[in-house]
């Protein structure tokens, strides 16, 4: 079992604590490199965290890097591929959660509105779907999809739900944590991938990817602007 890492936070030396930071997760290593090379640059405080693959490794990972003291209070973004429910989805496509799902609840996403429109001037030419995005701890096949969107989900990924779960249950301020989750399509009903291992074939979907950092950003700075 992979390690979950993170970057360690930007300190400022002209300043104190400022503004809580915002922590990005995603699960796989390419998915952390698209990050990486999107985000360079980016004056935003900001720690990107690996989590490794699937629920439980997300759930500790999070919890473990939110136990610290410089991420005390921050902002949690899910972010990473994922499989799309929706006929006519393609891979590149954008899915913004409006709430994660899996089988202890739903968390609800601070900022769906704003944080899609920022995508979507991020990523022109790309689709910005929003919707339930829930979670499995597999990958999802078949006749297994159609009953997801049945059930009014549009996407489906193995870390998203269960990354907003730890994060709004990480100690203070708990529940009232802002969260977000944000997934590139790199495989839905039309373009199905044989295994897990061709996402690395997505070149669509690791460029849409790449590309998205500033929106994150914008989502963030949206946070810490007092509330009129």
């Amino acid at each position: 079992m992979a390690a979950a890492r993170a970057d360690r936070p930007r300190p400022d030396p002209r300043s104190g604590p400022g503004p809580v930071p915002l922590l990005v997760a995603c699960a796989l290593r390419i998915e952390r490199a698209a990050l990486r090379s999107g985000g360079r640059g980016a004056p935003e405080r900001h720690v990107l965290l690996r989590t490794g693959m699937g629920p439980r490794a997300a759930e500790r990972a999070v919890g473990r890097a939110l136990a610290e003291p410089a991420l005390r209070g921050a902002a949690v973004l899910a972010t990473g591929f994922c499989a799309g429910l929706v006929p006519g989805m393609h891979p590149g496509d954008l899915v913004v959660a409006e709430e994660t799902r899996d089988p202890r609840g739903t968390v609800a996403c601070a900022g769906t509105a704003l944080l899609a429109e920022a995508l979507a001037r991020a990523a022109p030419g790309r689709t910005v779907h929003t919707g339930a995005l829930t979670g499995s701890d597999h990958v999802v096949r078949g006749q297994e999809r159609a009953q997801l969107r049945a059930g009014g989900a549009i996407a489906v990924d193995m870390e998203s739900a269960a990354t907003l779960w730890a994060a709004t249950r990480a100690g203070p301020p708990g529940p009232h944590r802002p969260v977000a989750a944000v997934r590139v399509v790199v495989d839905a009903p039309e373009h199905e991938l044989v295994r897990i291992g061709t996402v690395r074939g997505g070149i669509s979907a690791f460029r849409v990817l790449r590309a998205v950092m500033p929106a994150f950003h914008d989502w963030h700075r949206s946070l810490l602007l007092p509330r009129r």
